[in-house]
């Protein structure tokens, strides 16, 4: 009997002792690593993770190198900057929520690139960043308008790759979809490239005449002047600081740089040099 009791109470003893010690040496509840949960409000949309698959196509859309300093707003969980980092490129992530910020420099450093990639805890619309020369974004198709003209004041050939969403009237220079089979895994699969254009509209003096050009975003029109002939442009583009147009059966070509530009004209195999100032 006495026997039985000893052992019950020492059983008791034992016990106890080792919840203490699971007390004592347990983390505690909010040293636990933050998981966030798909559809989680935040202060301008929910989170919805990009597919991995995505991420990747995003940042070959854009032709990500370690030459770039890609920008992320919005930035969620770190993994466009994490896997933009493992491309070697400088990048950074905008994220207003705390704890999504704590969380991706945890995953940064676990995947070995926290000292190529930076998380901002911040709000994109007061954020500059205009250095960027890549902004990869998953935002709502209104924020991406009230980002607009911001993005359009950028460096002319930065590249803006979107998830799913567009920038309604400012068409996207190339579109391309993941399917579930290459790996995306959610509704959205989808990535939008644009590349931001140089200004240009305005009247240009040329040797030989008088250039002027109308521009709706990468679209440009407008007529060219030589003498008493009025030509009328087509299949007028802008590539970043690129042009190209066709007047008549001349192909023109050139390079944009502030208020000066040129290039070359092709005429049926003859190429003519050519350069243009705007008046002010």
């Amino acid at each position: 009997m006495f026997t039985a009791r000893f052992f019950r109470h020492a059983s008791s003893i034992f016990v106890l002792f080792l919840v203490i010690i699971s007390v004592l040496f347990s983390p505690p509840a909010w040293s636990k690593e933050y998981a966030p949960v798909v559809g989680q409000e935040g202060k301008d949309v929910v989170w919805v993770p990009t597919a991995l698959a995505l991420a990747n196509k995003m940042l070959d859309l854009a032709k990500v190198t370690a030459q770039d300093y890609v920008i992320d707003l919005g930035s969620g969980d770190g993994r466009i900057v994490i896997t933009a980092a493992k491309r070697g490129a400088r990048a950074v992530g905008i994220e207003y929520n705390p704890d999504l910020v704590v969380l991706s420099k945890s995953n940064a450093a676990r995947e070995g690139v926290a000292d190529r990639a930076q998380f901002i805890k911040a709000d994109l619309f007061e954020t500059d960043f205009s250095q960027a020369t890549v902004i990869t974004m998953f935002l709502l198709p209104h924020i991406n308008l009230k980002l607009r003209p911001k993005l359009l004041n950028l460096k002319p050939g930065t590249r803006v790759v979107s998830n799913s969403f567009t920038m309604e009237e400012w068409q996207a220079d190339q579109t391309v979809a993941v399917s579930p089979q290459e790996g995306c895994d959610n509704d959205y699969c989808e990535a939008y490239l644009w590349i931001v254009p140089a200004k240009v509209e305005g009247t240009w003096k040329l040797p030989q005449g008088e250039l002027a050009l109308k521009q709706s975003f990468q679209m440009i029109s407008g007529t060219l002047r030589t003498g008493p002939t009025n030509s009328t442009l087509r299949n007028g583009r802008l590539n970043g600081n690129q042009i190209n147009f066709t007047v008549g059966a001349d192909q023109y070509t050139g390079t944009i740089s502030g208020n000066t530009m040129q290039g070359t004209s092709n005429s049926g195999g003859i190429i003519t040099n050519w350069s243009a100032t705007r008046q002010k």
